[in-house]
């Protein structure tokens, strides 16, 4: 049983005034639902702001020194501790630091586990959520805990970049478990599709490669022994646990957040006279040849969460929405990228700028294997005749991807979601 309409707005800022602006609607059996607009909507209005239903950083985030909230995903170093680690200049100094909006004195860490957090507010929210649930006190450290195993195995199995995570998994049955009326909270989770068997198994085999079974079963094993509980007893059943790993695969919306890009934001809408800017500007040119040379193109810290409103949005090869997250936190901005009428779909991208640009033939082969279908868009109509053939970047990039081992994978620096 899908969530019923009213709920679908309930984590949106001014969710009167968004329900007033857009519609869902179920459009066929092929496409399931779809977002529509109620109104005009001019490019670059923001059509709604969103918190997700759940949410949780990537694994490999604290491997790789990306410090954030453990609750709303904010970024914890400033501005300029951030540039100072990604472009490996420990004397660095940014100009304009009163930019950064980071606030350290405001950060607390839960006093059982110490995972830190953004706020009180934020460990508070996490506490009343799921946090109770998922608290490892003083095993924090200790490898031989449930949680811990459970987190050590799905590294082992799912290098950077990653697309997903078991601890959206973990959060989704521990927020079940905290939960006084736990039949709500089942009932919004069921909103996000469902697949068949089949499709869920090449969900898996995308995520964890071709050994897929047998990880996916030791996980489920980790899983089950870590987190059981009676009421979700589905979910830890093979065929179960296959589900809730597809719905993560499929939903999860990747969130990035970065103090340096927020206060580089702010520098390009701050008034200067025109040598200060011109400076500036130069500074941060260079900033980022710095970071590019020593880091590579990752910059942000990572995370994926599963978002009700969003969810309702289908793919386009040419989208008029994209999403975003400007405020350094798990609050996704959906913002228009042309002008929308009345009655007419609002369509986002599953695919980057890159991918947008390559033959009919690659872009369907990247939906199909990670989202399950074949893309009708205008602009994919429009290109039916084209002959079946894969864009030279993505040969380039599968024949690279031949070549790696698996202990390339794991030098490899991770990437923008």
């Amino acid at each position: 049983m899908a969530a019923p309409l009213d709920d679908m707005f309930s984590l949106c800022v001014d969710p009167g005034k968004v329900a007033g602006s857009v519609d869902v609607r179920f459009i066929d059996n092929i496409k399931g639902k779809g977002l529509f607009a109620k109104r005009s909507i001019k490019k670059g209005d923001n059509i709604f702001i969103e918190r997700p239903l759940v949410s949780a950083q990537f694994l490999w985030n604290a491997l790789y020194k990306y410090k954030a909230c453990e609750y709303c995903l904010r970024a914890l170093e400033t501005a300029e501790e951030n540039a100072r680690r990604l472009s490996g200049i420990p004397g660095l100094s940014l100009p304009h630091p009163e930019l950064c909006r980071v606030r350290p004195e405001l950060h607390q860490a839960c006093p059982q586990c110490q995972v830190m957090y953004c706020s009180s507010e934020c460990r508070q929210a996490a506490a009343d959520q799921y946090h109770r649930v998922l608290c490892l006190g003083p095993s924090q450290e200790d490898p031989d805990h449930p949680i811990n195993k459970l987190k050590d195995a799905w590294r082992s199995m799912h290098y950077p970049p990653e697309t997903s995570s078991i601890m959206l998994m973990a959060r989704m049955v521990a927020i079940v478990k905290q939960a006084k009326d736990k039949a709500h909270w089942q009932k919004l989770f069921s909103h996000f599709c469902s697949r068949t068997a089949n499709e869920e198994e090449e969900i898996a085999h995308k995520l964890l490669g071709e050994k897929f079974r047998g990880q996916l079963a030791l996980l489920n094993s980790l899983f089950k022994a870590a987190l059981y509980d009676e009421h979700l007893s589905r979910w830890f059943v093979p065929e179960g646990f296959r589900s809730l790993f597809s719905l993560v695969g499929t939903n999860g919306q990747g969130i990035g957040t970065s103090s340096l890009s927020q206060w580089v934001h702010a520098c390009d809408a701050f008034e200067l006279p025109a040598q200060q800017r011109e400076q500036l500007d130069s500074f941060i040119d260079q900033l980022y040849k710095d970071i590019e040379k020593e880091t590579g193109d990752f910059l942000n810290c990572e995370g994926s969460g599963l978002f009700l409103l969003q969810s309702s949005c289908n793919h386009s090869c040419i989208p008029n929405a994209e999403a975003s997250f400007p405020d350094n936190n798990f609050l996704l901005h959906l913002s228009a990228l042309s002008d929308i009428n009345p009655g007419e779909e609002i369509c986002i991208s599953y695919l980057d700028c890159c991918q947008r640009d390559r033959s009919r033939h690659s872009r369907h082969k990247i939906l199909r294997e990670n989202y399950l279908f074949v893309c009708s868009c205008p602009k994919c109509i429009s290109q039916v005749d084209e002959l079946d053939v894969t864009s030279d970047e993505e040969e380039e990039e599968e024949g690279e991807a031949e070549g790696e081992t698996e202990g390339d994978e794991m030098e490899d620096e991770m990437t923008d979601v």
